[in-house]
C-alpha cells in the first residue's frame, strides 16, 4: 500500500484472488439455491427438486456432486427399501450462512430500491 492507501496493483491482485476461488466454487444458477435449500436442514433429491423451481433433474445432480466435490454438502445413503439418499450442508458448508444471509439481506435492499425507481417512472 502506498502512502495515500492506495493497494498496488500486485496487492490488488492478490487481494482479488480469494474473491475468484470463492466465485468458481458457488458460481452458476443453482449452487447457492440449493445451499439456501440445505440450511433449512436435511433434505432428499425430490424434496430439494421442489424447493428450486426450474431446475433439471440432470443438473441439481450435476451441482450436488460439485458441491460435495468441494466439500460443502454430504451425501448419505440409507440401506432400506427402496434407498433412500439424504443431503445435507457439512460443517464447512454451514460456514456459508453469513454470506448467504448478507446476500438475502442485500438483495432484498436493493429490489426495493430498484422498485421504488420503476414505481417514480
Amino acid at each position: 500500500m502506498d502512502q495515500a492507501g492506495i493497494l498496488t496493483k500486485e496487492e490488488c491482485t492478490k487481494s482479488l484472488l480469494p474473491i475468484k476461488d470463492a466465485l468458481e466454487v458457488i458460481n452458476g444458477k443453482w449452487k447457492l439455491h440449493i445451499i439456501g435449500s440445505l440450511l433449512h436442514g436435511e433434505k432428499r433429491f425430490k424434496d430439494l427438486q421442489r424447493d428450486i423451481t426450474g431446475i433439471t433433474a440432470k443438473m441439481l445432480s450435476q451441482e450436488l456432486k460439485a458441491l460435495e466435490m468441494h466439500e460443502l454438502i454430504s451425501r448419505t445413503v440409507y440401506d432400506s427399501s427402496p434407498v433412500v439418499v439424504e443431503y445435507a450442508l457439512t460443517e464447512y458448508g454451514h460456514t456459508l450462512k453469513r454470506l448467504m444471509d448478507e446476500l438475502r439481506v442485500w438483495g432484498s435492499n436493493h429490489r426495493k430500491r430498484i422498485m421504488k425507481k420503476s414505481d417514480a417512472v
